[in-house]
């Protein structure tokens, strides 16, 4: 019994400790979308990400990079850029960039991995683009991306505006800020149920699920030289493991260590990584901007590039010699989540920024919905509320055994 609760604590920490490491990145992603969502027309990123071309790519990526975020506000951003009529590859381009061209993430590898997972990140991250970029060119079909766009608008609340103010006016103005809280607690709202869900989950696996059990879903994991179809296979089930395991870009990099250390190939450690786009929150979230078809399309267009690009870079590192040596791994059992660090001053200021913008939105605007009428809502709300009695009980046997 009391083996059950120091492990049913260390559950509810480990969750605790994931999403502080998290916390500073949602808010700086959903100022961000908020911020283009209220001073940047739709005219505007028409012109600069309007078409498929080189340039609106180019864009697209650039921008995903400057405001690197986790993947829930990458998604929320890529929804504003797409409904204020940028283009679909432009607009993946973007959620790509946003989630695997950051620099905090390049970090987090380097101090539990190696620095070839590193340049497979910034490398992949760019190849995942480009071939995102081919796939979408020859599969999608023009009605799907026309219904995504009109569902993403209507979903943001977008009306068509014959009189457009001046951004420049706009951010400098006191209704302009107002607005910005406005849509800051809007986009939390539309995600906190997932993000408790999903985050409480990852705790539990972490904390119950043996890492001899990850060991054998990757088969050839024990070999040093697995055959190519084991390399395949590897890959192809980083991103089922990332689908149970999920805890985002940048809090999955310690359990690719565990993988990394048990031997499991360089293609299916980065198809673990890559895969924080390919989960069913992720899902979830996108059938919400786009509908279910535009979701599931926009998923297996992910799914088929990620598996290529894995695939493509183990066997040119291999052939390079650049392949990470497996005994190289570093251990993750002793993580600190909580100290004084850069993540606690950001956490700091995000928290005041959010505590803030929460108190002008609602003083404007009043109190906000939690949910809808929608059933699967309704049983998400009250997930998300046995999570939190999760995570209570699970704080409280922690302090009870010590």
């Amino acid at each position: 019994m009391e083996t059950f609760l120091e492990t049913f604590g260390e559950a509810a920490t480990t969750t605790l400790g994931l999403f502080w490491m998290a916390f500073w990145a949602f808010g700086l992603g959903y100022l961000i979308s908020s911020m283009i969502q209220v001073f940047v027309t739709r005219e505007r990123m028409k012109q600069s990400m309007g078409e498929a071309g080189p340039k609106s790519v180019a864009l697209g990526t650039f921008f995903g990079f400057i405001s690197s975020s986790c993947s829930f506000a990458a998604l929320s951003t890529t929804r504003s850029l797409f409904s204020k009529g940028a283009g679909l590859v432009p607009s993946l381009a973007f959620l790509l960039a946003s989630t695997n061209l950051v620099i905090e993430l390049g970090i987090i590898i380097a101090v539990f991995l190696s620095w070839q997972f590193v340049v497979g990140e910034y490398v992949g991250g760019l190849l995942l683009i480009l071939a995102m970029w081919v796939v979408v060119k020859l599969t999608l079909p023009k009605d799907l991306e026309k219904s995504a766009r009109e569902n993403a608008r209507k979903e943001e609340g977008h009306q068509e505006e014959k009189d457009v103010p001046d951004w420049k006016k706009l951010i400098l103005s006191r209704e302009g800020w107002q607005k910005v809280a406005h849509r800051y607690v809007m986009e939390w709202q539309m995600v906190w149920k997932d993000v408790t869900i999903g985050f409480t989950v990852a705790g539990i696996i972490a904390a119950f699920v043996p890492k001899s059990f990850f060991q054998a879903l990757f088969v050839g994991s024990d070999t040093s030289d697995p055959a190519f179809l084991q390399v395949l296979l590897q890959t192809i089930i980083g991103p089922v493991a990332a689908f149970f395991t999920f805890i985002g870009s940048m809090g999955n990099i310690p359990l690719a260590a565990v993988l990394f250390g048990n031997g499991v190939a360089f293609a299916g450690i980065m198809a673990f990584i890559f895969s924080d786009l390919v989960v069913f929150p992720v899902l979830r979230i996108q059938a919400k901007y786009y509908g279910w078809k535009m979701a599931a399309y926009i998923m297996a267009v992910f799914l088929s590039v990620l598996i290529a690009v894995s695939i493509f870079m183990h066997y040119g590192f291999s052939a390079l010699g650049m392949l990470p040596d497996p005994s190289s791994a570093k251990s993750v059992s002793e993580r600190e989540f909580f100290k004084v660090d850069y993540t606690l001053f950001l956490n700091v200021l995000f928290g005041l920024v959010s505590l803030g913008f929460v108190g002008w939105s609602f003083k404007k605007h009043g109190g906000h919905s939690m949910g809808n009428d929608r059933i699967s809502e309704k049983i998400l709300f009250w997930l998300a509320m046995l999570a939190f009695v999760w995570l209570a009980c699970g704080l409280a046997s922690k302090f009870l055994i010590q």
